[in-house]
């Protein structure tokens, strides 16, 4: 089932927006008339929307962001929705914490969470005047253990659930809506092992509930209804999008 939104006459900055999930929402977005701006250290992707602003920033350098928003702000006059899709999750050298290398561990927090510090900063100031929502993705591995463990991302992705329910706490008064989303196995760059391995998905999908991986279109679902006004006393809470991994015994 298709769900139109409308996000007329909104502006969104979304970061992560070169590719997977954040493309995905930015076009979405994009498609429900809100004035786009999209966030991400690689060039602009071919499926971005003529309409949609791209800005080439590398989210982890606080003075780039701040100028990339204060951008976004620029071409519409007002700010009204965050989305904090960018992250990294290098399989093979995110290890356990007693074995990975602390600079690696440093950069990992530093993108997957530090970057959401910077966003938050620099949006925060141009939404108090007429509220706005924002949300950012964690990820259901931070709620369990891992025999296979990438700590530094489980880690740092926690941080990002933490830190969402403080700004939803601090920043309420000023009608800023502040969710997290927990997203499952997804069909996305960032899970581009799978295609080395085409059993793997399927393999995946039999442990899952509704019998299957998630697709971007799955979680820009679940973020625009997050960043609607049919979410408007939703905030400071989590919202697991996993086809039902999370119930399993």
């Amino acid at each position: 089932m298709n769900v139109v939104w409308d996000f007329s006459g909104r502006s969104a900055v979304v970061t992560g927006a070169g590719g997977g999930i954040g493309l995905r929402i930015a076009r979405d977005l994009a498609a429900a008339g809100a004035d786009v701006t999209a966030l991400d250290v690689k060039p602009r992707a071919a499926e971005l929307p003529d309409g949609a602003n791209h800005v080439e920033v590398d989210v982890t350098e606080a003075g780039a962001v701040e100028a990339a928003v204060r951008e976004a702000y620029a071409r519409s006059g007002r700010l009204d929705c965050l989305v904090n899709a960018a992250g990294v999750l290098w399989f093979g050298r995110d290890r356990s914490l007693v074995d990975i290398d602390l600079d690696l561990w440093d950069r990992i927090v530093t993108v997957n969470l530090k970057s959401v510090v910077h966003t938050v900063r620099a949006a925060v100031p141009l939404m108090r005047p007429t509220g706005g929502a924002m949300v950012h993705f964690s990820t259901i591995q931070c709620l369990r253990g891992d025999d296979r463990p990438q700590d530094a991302y489980q880690a740092s992705k926690a941080g990002v659930i933490a830190l969402s329910r403080s700004i939803a706490v601090q920043f309420g008064r000023h009608g800023i809506r502040s969710n997290a989303l927990l997203p499952g196995p997804t069909r996305s760059p960032m899970q581009a092992r799978w295609e080395a391995d085409p059993g793997a998905t399927e393999a995946l999908a039999g442990h899952v509930p509704l019998g299957r991986v998630g697709e971007t279109a799955d979680m820009a679902g679940a973020c625009l209804f997050l960043l609607s006004d049919a979410a408007s006393w939703i905030t400071g809470t989590e919202l697991i999008v996993d086809g039902g991994i999370t119930a399993l015994p």
